[in-house]
């Protein structure tokens, strides 16, 4: 004699647009956002949103275009004059950081270099 078992509920592996994704990722972590409240109405674990998160935010890999302004056989422009920060990166990467500039931006490069 064999027995069969039928299992109800949702689905164990279910697939999630991109668009539903943004969508629970801007309900759980937007403002006034609730992670647990938002997993729980969507059936899903806390983790599986974190994850997207993550990979919503991780720097894409690959190559950026690079573009040529002027003639490459002129020197570079001096740099600009200016208090500055000297970053030393491991590796031996060093940076120049201007005083003004935008405080996003440095992140953004520093995290790149990292």
């Amino acid at each position: 004699m064999s027995y069969s078992t039928l299992i109800t509920g949702p689905e164990r592996r279910r697939r999630w647009s991109e668009d539903q994704k943004e969508a629970l990722l801007a309900q759980a972590f937007g403002p006034g956002g609730n992670v647990t409240e938002t997993a729980r109405l969507a059936e899903v674990h806390t983790s599986l949103l974190y994850r997207w998160r993550r990979a919503t935010l991780a720097p894409v890999q690959g190559f950026a275009p690079a573009v040529l302004i002027g003639e490459a056989d002129q020197p570079p422009p001096p740099p600009p004059a200016g208090p500055a920060i000297f970053v030393e990166l491991p590796g031996g990467v060093q940076v120049q950081v201007m005083a003004d500039a935008p405080a996003d931006l440095v992140t953004a490069m520093l995290r790149a270099l990292r």
